[in-house]
């Protein structure tokens, strides 16, 4: 169980991104932090400050989880993009989708530029960024090309060199006009190489520069250069926060570090999608004392890519592994192209790697009793579900039930437990078109033919566009069925998957006379389940989420049955204008008692809708009483 209260004491002082999540495991709102300790503490405690909302969104806090960063900007990076990644309810959402600024370098022409970029593309430009001030980053460039003379103009060289005068740049001595053919094309990459060692963070001959130059303009009363020189000094600190959450290249990657103490351990991964970094996990292991790192990184991830659908470009790893090229081939294969397993050295990305070697280290040393109490309840219990079925794997669980009242408005669910866990989004909703009337078996038939139809049909179109090993949510089957139910439900499921030709192990969540979790059906015996086990508890919460999911689509559709008003079955007349329709005349009799010149009168009506009105209320087949709910 997570504690509050207990957990509040173990956050550091550092940098970082917070993550809340409510009693479903959903994220509901993400922030960032100079200080963890300070910011997140501040909502657990009892202030007038805080708003209707933040206090909402405190009620509903479960847990929460952290991710510590060098840096502020880092944390601000990390935000924007898990954000825009996970849409939290109670953040507010940019409906600009407003974006960093990178500095950009055409690397891809004869005669490069450095440019002002809001977009990271996959072209044979660097970008560098992102920062926070847009200001900073032109002050930047400008300082660049003032200090390389490099070009600015948009001419296609080394085609135009020649066709045009120079430009003003050429006379001020601001550029070298490769334009005109006055430096070759290797002096000029030189002073590109010269700017991207600046790019990179070897700043300090600049700043020294500008230092000097701002002291001798103050010494001589020229305030104005001097203020100049003062302020390209500040937007370079600025650009000079460099940070690693964002990579240019827009390429997959998970990052892989350990921590390791005694025979406990945690890999960390962190996601980077499209060249951002959306999220991490981290995962507790139980290891022998004396293995080494190089070991344990490898079982870690022949285990953990076994079971994944999704293998990245890059997996960007702390330490070498053994066995490190017949595991690249493999995953390889898995990807359907290479994958490559590299140990950074330098730069970025070495820094990123000992970011997630070091939060590693804190959920190590901090909630290690708690992940063990995660593991239990979840891996845990996946393994001891494998053990009483006797079967190799259980990793993806889909569990069904139908939801009716008398036969009304029949609905299917399907919920979805990874690793013992809940994937939301890979739930789905069924409603019964097939069965009328109150017929379970009949339904869950319905239900089940067209979730596996519907896979089968995923992966031959993945299939037949080479993308075979891409997985959707229909094309992604289960390592285990569950129905909610006992021998008639699981018969059910067999028939369905034998008649399609697929092979997936079923058993039935038992319930007693009470509606409480009794045990398993499988194999065609009930095998009783220990109660106070972990595996007996994952099947009562999976049993229960799908009759949640059920029982809630089944509400959400007899609410819309009963606020249906006879003036939704007008053709051609929508939300607007029925609304409009009541604001004016009060009720559907009333619009029905009213003249064709009256309706065309009415606020959003025109001729043609007035007269749809019209026709409607005065047809022959319409019933003389009409027993209507009207909208708000």
């Amino acid at each position: 169980m997570f504690n509050i209260e207990e957990e509040l004491k173990k956050l550091p002082a550092r940098p970082g991104v917070y993550i809340m999540h409510d009693e479903r495991d959903e994220i509901i709102y993400v922030g960032k932090a100079i200080s963890l300790k300070n910011r997140v503490r501040q909502y657990f405690q009892s202030s007038r400050n805080k708003s209707v909302k933040i206090e909402q969104m405190v009620e509903r806090i479960r847990r929460f989880e952290y991710i510590v960063t060098d840096s502020e900007l880092e944390a601000l990076v990390l935000e924007c993009n898990l954000i825009k990644e996970h849409r939290p309810k109670y953040n507010t959402m940019l409906k600009d989708d407003k974006s960093y600024p990178f500095i950009k370098v055409t690397l891809g022409e004869e005669f490069p530029r450095v440019l002002f970029a809001r977009r990271m593309k996959k072209d044979k430009s660097r970008y560098f960024g992102p920062y926070t001030s847009a200001g900073a980053v032109k002050d930047t460039i400008d300082l660049i090309k003032k200090l390389y003379k490099l070009r600015s103009c948009q001419r296609n060289l080394p085609r135009d060199i020649g066709k045009e005068r120079p430009c003003l740049y050429y006379h001020i001595g601001q550029c070298n006009a490769p334009c005109q053919g006055k430096i070759s094309k290797e002096e000029y990459r030189k002073s590109i190489d010269e700017a991207l060692e600046f790019l990179n963070g070897n700043h300090a001959p600049v700043l020294e520069m500008l230092q000097k130059k701002m002291e001798e303009a103050a010494e001589q009363m020229e305030f104005e250069t001097a203020a100049e020189c003062r302020d390209l000094i500040n937007s370079i600190n600025q650009v000079a926060q460099r940070q690693k959450i964002t990579h240019g290249d827009g390429e997959d990657k998970d990052v892989l570090a350990l921590a390791v103490d005694g025979s406990d351990a945690v890999v960390q991964v962190f996601f980077i999608r499209g060249g951002k970094m959306i999220g991490r996990e981290h995962f507790y292991l139980r290891v022998a004392p004396h293995d080494p790192k190089s070991v344990i990184l490898g079982s870690f991830i022949k285990q953990y890519y076994a079971g994944t659908p999704f293998v990245p470009r890059e997996l960007m790893l702390e330490t070498e592994i053994e066995e490190q090229d017949i595991i690249e081939t493999w995953l390889g294969e898995k990807r359907g192209q290479r994958v490559y397993l590299r140990v950074p050295k330098k730069g970025t990305k070495e820094k990123l790697v000992e970011m997630a070697h070091e939060n590693a280290s804190i959920v190590l040393r901090q909630d290690r009793e708690r992940i063990k109490r995660e593991e239990g309840r979840t891996i845990g219990a996946v393994h001891e579900i494998e053990k009483l079925l006797g079967i190799e794997r259980a990793m993806r669980m889909e569990a069904f039930d139908i939801s009716n009242i008398n036969g009304f408005e029949s609905v299917g669910s399907m919920i979805v437990y990874e690793k013992g866990k809940p994937k939301r989004s890979d739930y789905r909703k069924f409603k019964i078109k097939s069965v009328q009337g109150p017929n379970d078996y009949a339904s869950m038939e319905e239900v089940l033919t067209r979730r596996f139809t519907h896979g089968l049909q995923e992966r031959e179109e993945l299939a037949q566009k080479g993308l075979g090993n891409e997985m959707g949510s229909f094309s992604r089957f289960p390592d285990l069925l569950m129905m909610d139910g006992g021998r008639g439900q699981v018969n059910i499921a067999l028939g369905v998957l034998e008649r399609l030709g697929i092979s997936i192990p079923v058993c039935g969540m038992v319930k007693d006379d009470f509606h409480r979790t009794r045990g398993i059906y499988f194999n065609n015996e009930e095998l009783p389940i220990d109660v106070h086990s972990e595996a007996f508890k994952l099947v009562t919460r999976i049993q229960d989420e799908a009759h949640r999911f059920a029982i809630e689509y089944h509400r959400s559709l007899r609410s819309k049955q009963q606020v249906h008003s006879i003036l939704d079955d007008i053709p051609g007349i929508g939300p607007a204008r029925r609304k409009a329709l009541l604001r004016t005349f009060k009720s559907p009799e009333a619009i029905r008692d009213a003249t064709l010149e009256q309706l065309s009168h009415a606020p959003s009506m025109n001729a043609r809708s007035a007269q749809q009105v019209y026709d409607f209320f005065h047809s022959p087949d319409l019933p003389e009483k009409m027993t209507v709910t009207e909208e708000d």
